[in-house]
């Protein structure tokens, strides 16, 4: 949308992404990311770190249920997405405002890591009920529908997809 602030941010997961579902099924995940800037001291020859600056990021659907199987706390990911003003009143009566990111796309940094990536098939991203093999986390319902298994990367369709967008 026009006028929303995009932001990437780079950091490290605080805690374990937390997943949960909507009434409707959906999946949402939170979790924090600390941010440290580190800047070199010419004088010292050495790195210091900044002060560090901490936003929850949240996600829905696929999105939330691959991050909630993928990342875990101490983890330095990538976060794209939309940053967020919310104003609130604390318990004491003090009118509190927090920044946080509704993430667009999220992956794990591999400025100090590897990762291997699984294409997720199967899926229905807007129950997030539906699951194949391998899911531990979230909530399953025994009556969701199973597809066929297939392999999208071997087709001869000239896209090899046909539920996203072209590159």
């Amino acid at each position: 949308m026009a006028g929303e602030t995009t932001i990437t941010l780079a950091g490290n997961l605080v805690d374990d992404p937390e997943l949960k579902f909507t009434p409707a099924g959906h999946g949402v995940v939170k979790f924090r990311v600390a941010s440290t800037p580190r800047t070199f001291d010419k004088q010292a020859q050495e790195w210091r770190d900044g002060d560090p600056l901490f936003l929850t990021v949240s996600a829905w659907r696929s999105l939330a249920e691959n991050a909630t199987e993928t990342l875990q706390r101490g983890m330095r990911v990538i976060v794209t997405g939309v940053l967020k003003q919310r104003s609130y009143e604390d318990r004491e009566g003090v009118k509190r405002t927090v920044y946080e990111v509704e993430a667009d796309d999220i992956a794990p940094s591999l400025k100090t890591a590897t990762a291997t990536v699984t294409k997720t098939t199967g899926r229905q991203s807007n129950t997030g009920q539906q699951r194949q093999g391998g899911y531990s986390g979230g909530q399953q319902s025994s009556g969701y529908a199973q597809q066929p298994q297939t392999d999208q990367w071997n087709t001869s369709s000239p896209r090899g997809y046909t539920d996203e967008p072209p590159f």
